[in-house]
């Protein structure tokens, strides 16, 4: 007898208006760098809100998730 679950390898969310796709349970800093981005260099609005970077660690990316991701450029 089969599971009858479905199972997927990949959710699909926005990433500065694109369609993006990554695995199921990503942690957003992880996501971060799998897309080639240091997280300590950006700043990231989740569903429409400033997400403060203590909250990054337990935040698992979703079929859905709206991400705007900013990279923090230094300069004088």
């Amino acid at each position: 007898m089969t599971d009858s679950l479905p199972t997927t390898n990949s959710i699909q969310l926005s990433v500065n208006g694109k369609v993006a796709n990554c695995p199921p349970q990503t942690l957003l800093p992880d996501y971060l760098q799998q897309i080639g981005m240091n997280p300590r260099l950006v700043a990231v609005e989740y569903n429409g809100e400033i997400l403060h970077r203590q909250f990054w660690p337990e935040t698992y990316l979703q079929t859905g998730d709206r991400l705007e991701i900013v990279t923090i450029v230094g300069g004088g």
